[in-house]
């Protein structure tokens, strides 16, 4: 890997600082303004991200129109935005503003919690397969108020100094992280300690990492580790109607053994949230980029 220069990581830390503190101390519908805002200049800048947004949907969502395709690639946008300002606005998100009932002032609301409390009574700890669908980083941290603090596998960042400060937002409730050198053994050990640990499972793998499934009716290869152990899932989505998240624990994927076949059922069950709720789903992502041997290139 090239090595990243000071200056650079200086740069890039102080452009997300801004970011950050403007959308922390902005009230709710400024911050919220704001946050579209810097979601359309990231997608005025990067305008690979829209290009491989397009190309994912004529792949996996060929059915559906261009305009409706476009209509799912602003929002993808929106849904980032929305990440952006929970995010910032960590420090104000407590027991009280998770659980309280008054829609205008609740951040997110929960189902199917006794799916994991009925787990964790068994001592085995508990696996979450989730994905970047809707708000992943607040799902995260409203477990940790709602229920109890968890482990999160995470990737870590190029820049050192934008990976330490968002490492540090995410513990504020409580939850650690653990990097994806070796992270099995550290899975192992959370699981052992009856620990809820997320994986999110909807990334590209490369081919001598993972195996190759059905994911929208076109080949991708996803990671195995997280179907040798054992899934549940769980994803926050945003009901526009209730003017919130919904974290939404499901039932426990049945695992049988076999890694391709688990492999494919936690793949499959992601497929099928995506579907409910597509313009949550992060298209931008070159999802399909490890292809079986021979095929060309898709991006």
């Amino acid at each position: 890997m090239r090595t990243r220069s000071a200056v650079r990581n200086g740069a890039e830390y102080g452009a997300a600082l801004v970011v950050l503190k403007t959308l922390e101390w902005a009230p709710p519908a400024l911050a919220q303004g704001l946050a579209r805002v810097y979601a359309r200049v990231l997608d005025r800048a990067l305008p690979r991200l829209r290009r491989v947004a397009y190309r994912n949907l004529a792949l996996a969502l060929p059915e559906l129109c261009a305009a409706r395709h476009k209509e799912i690639v602003d929002g993808v946008f929106r849904s980032i935005a929305r990440v952006l300002v929970a995010f910032a606005k960590f420090p104000a998100i407590r027991r009280d503003t998770v659980k309280r009932t008054d829609n205008a002032k609740q951040w997110i609301r929960c189902e199917g919690l006794e799916y994991v409390e009925a787990a964790l009574r068994q001592g085995r700890g508990v696996l979450f397969a989730t994905a970047h669908l809707g708000n992943w980083e607040l799902s995260a941290y409203a477990h940790a108020l709602l229920a109890a603090p968890m482990d999160v596998v995470v990737r870590p960042l190029d820049n050192p100094l934008i990976d330490a400060m968002i490492e540090r937002r995410r513990g504020l409730s409580g939850n650690r992280t653990i990097g994806k050198q070796e992270y099995a053994r550290a899975i192992l050990k959370s699981l052992g300690a009856n620990r809820a640990v997320g994986i999110l499972v909807d990334q590209n793998s490369a081919a001598d990492a993972g195996v190759f499934v059905d994911f929208f009716g076109v080949k991708a290869c996803a990671g195995v580790g997280l179907a040798k152990l054992a899934a549940r899932s769980g994803v926050a989505v945003w009901e526009e109607a209730e003017k919130r998240y919904v974290l939404r624990f499901r039932p426990q994927i049945e695992i049988t053994g076999d890694a391709a076949c688990d492999t494919q059922a936690v793949q499959s069950e992601l497929e099928r949230a995506i579907r409910e709720y597509p313009d949550q789903w992060l298209w931008i992502h070159r999802r399909w980029k490890t292809r079986p041997k021979g095929e060309a290139e898709i991006y």
